[in-house]
C-alpha cells in the first residue's frame, strides 16, 4: 500500500510539472504575440487555454482522492494541500497569458504597446517567461535556491510595473487613451503572473520546510 501511495504522490508532482510546462509555453507565445502583433500566435494561446483547465481539474480530483483514501500526514499532507494551491496558481497564470494574448488580438493589426514602452514590455515578457521556466524547475527538482530566484525575478518585474504606471500617468500619453488602457492592463497582467509564480514558490517552501515564508 505504501508503494502505491508513493506512486500517487509522484503522479501529483508530475502532474504539476506538466501543467507548469504548458503555462511556460503559453506565456512565451503570449508575450511574443503581444510584442509582435502576431494574431495567429495569440489565437493559439487562447485556444490552448482549455488544456490547462482540464489538467488542473484532473489533478485536483486526484489529490482529493488521495486525501480521502490515504489520509496523509506531515510532509505528505503538506504536498497534497500545496498541490491544490499550486494548481490554482498555475491555472491563473495560464489565464493571464490568455489575457495578454487577447490584448494582442483585440488591437491587431495595430500594436497594443504604446510608443515608448516597447522595451519595457519586452523585458516584462522575458521576466515572465523566465519565471515560468523557474517554476517548472522548482516543481521538478524542488531546489530551495530556485525559490529565491523566483522572488528576485518578481522584484525586477515589480519595478518595471511601477515604471509603466509612471509612463501612463505622464502627459506623453495624454492623447492616447486607448494606449493608456492597453498598457495599464498588460502591465497588470504581467505583474500578476509574477505574483502567482511567487505563490507557487511559497507553497513549495512550505512543503520543504514546514513553515510559510
Amino acid at each position: 500500500m505504501r508503494e502505491v501511495f508513493q506512486q500517487s504522490l509522484r503522479e501529483v508532482q508530475d502532474g504539476l510539472v506538466k501543467i507548469a510546462e504548458l503555462v511556460e509555453v503559453a506565456i512565451d507565445n503570449a508575450t511574443t504575440a503581444f510584442g509582435s502583433s502576431d494574431v495567429a500566435l495569440a489565437e493559439q494561446v487562447i485556444d490552448g487555454s482549455e488544456a490547462v483547465e482540464v489538467l488542473v481539474a484532473e489533478l485536483d480530483q486526484q489529490t482529493f482522492d488521495i486525501l480521502a483514501r490515504q489520509q496523509p500526514v506531515a510532509s505528505d499532507l503538506r504536498l497534497m494541500v500545496g498541490a491544490l494551491r499550486m494548481s490554482a496558481s498555475l491555472e491563473r497564470m495560464a489565464d493571464l497569458a490568455q489575457h495578454i494574448a487577447q490584448l494582442a488580438r483585440y488591437r491587431y493589426p495595430e500594436s497594443a504597446i504604446p510608443k515608448g514602452l516597447k522595451k519595457t514590455f519586452v523585458r516584462m515578457g522575458a521576466l515572465d517567461v523566465e519565471m515560468a521556466a523557474k517554476v517548472v524547475e522548482l516543481l521538478r527538482d524542488q531546489d530551495p535556491n530556485t525559490i529565491d530566484e523566483i522572488r528576485d525575478l518578481d522584484d525586477d518585474l515589480d519595478e518595471l510595473h511601477a515604471k509603466v504606471f509612471e509612463k501612463v500617468l505622464s502627459d506623453k500619453l495624454a492623447d492616447n487613451p486607448t494606449g493608456v488602457v492597453d498598457a495599464t492592463l498588460a502591465s497588470r497582467y504581467h505583474e500578476r503572473f509574477g505574483d502567482h509564480a511567487v505563490s507557487v514558490a511559497k507553497q513549495m517552501a512550505f512543503f520543504l520546510h514546514g513553515v510559510a515564508e
